[in-house]
């Protein structure tokens, strides 16, 4: 199939790795120009490399979502090198940070104001697209009590709210807004596969819980992705795609 992508200019932060990298290497499949940021210059440097050698036109920089200067000129740069943006797909993730304030702050710096911050710089860029899409990346842990009362759950959900409502201020302007809540998905040297080293039990529960038997893949998210990041999922919009084989128990409707 077709996604009619080719030659649109995607941007993702925090694609040197896990499921950021296969979304990345989707997109270079798909003919997409790419733009891509991440802390480390070493983890940059290697991931244009790697996606360069798939074929793909990739702009690469480090850059900081927290660092609202550094990132907004990222996202600059991109649109200069590139020649606009159509995608835009902010990733970064403060991941499982303590639930002390410290940790909640951490968490509520990248992911809800990083998100934000990405979408004041690229709006701009994307008002110029004939087919522009914000894709952000939630949790099923955002909807269904899962690991406690952490910064990671309560910040997904929250971006899910903010997604929501900019979905429907930015759709008159050409702009659609969705969201994938991927459940558990197992990428090599991911959080999964360290629990599944260091936490036998908690591996094997979680997978015991989920329907489909297994865990999902980071290709399989990957994918989702790159639908909804094409002309063809022109109508949809506002949208919460949850990927998780049917490990959270709400209907959904």
């Amino acid at each position: 199939m077709d996604l009619k992508i080719k030659g649109k200019v995607a941007l993702i932060s925090g694609a040197t790795k896990g499921i950021g990298m296969k979304v990345a290497e989707t997109l270079a499949a798909e003919g997409c120009k790419l733009g891509i940021c991440a802390r480390s210059e070493d983890a940059v440097n290697n991931a244009v490399k790697h996606l360069a050698a798939l074929g793909a036109e990739v702009y690469g920089e480090v850059a900081d979502v927290t660092d609202a200067e550094a990132y907004g000129a990222w996202i600059d740069n991109c649109a200069s090198k590139l020649g606009g943006i159509d995608i835009l797909i902010p990733m970064v993730s403060a991941g499982n940070t303590p639930s002390e304030e410290a940790g909640w702050q951490t968490s509520f710096e990248a992911d809800v104001l990083g998100p934000w911050r990405a979408v004041q710089r690229a709006v701009p860029y994307l008002e110029k697209s004939d087919s522009a899409s914000i894709i952000f990346f939630s949790t099923t842990a955002a909807f269904e009590a899962f690991a406690g009362p952490v910064p990671y759950g309560a910040m997904k959900a929250a971006l899910l709210n903010y997604a929501g409502n900019l979905a429907i201020e930015l759709a008159p302007r050409g702009i659609r807004v969705n969201t994938v809540s991927p459940g558990p998905v197992f990428v090599e040297g991911g959080a999964w596969d360290d629990i599944k080293q260091n936490m036998t039990e908690i591996y094997d529960s979680t997978v015991a819980a989920i329907p489909l038997g297994r865990m999902g893949s980071g290709e399989e998210i990957a994918s989702q992705v790159a639908l909804l990041a094409s002309p063809l999922a022109g109508y949809t919009c506002g949208a919460n795609i949850v990927i998780d084989g049917a490990f959270t128990r709400r209907l959904q409707f």
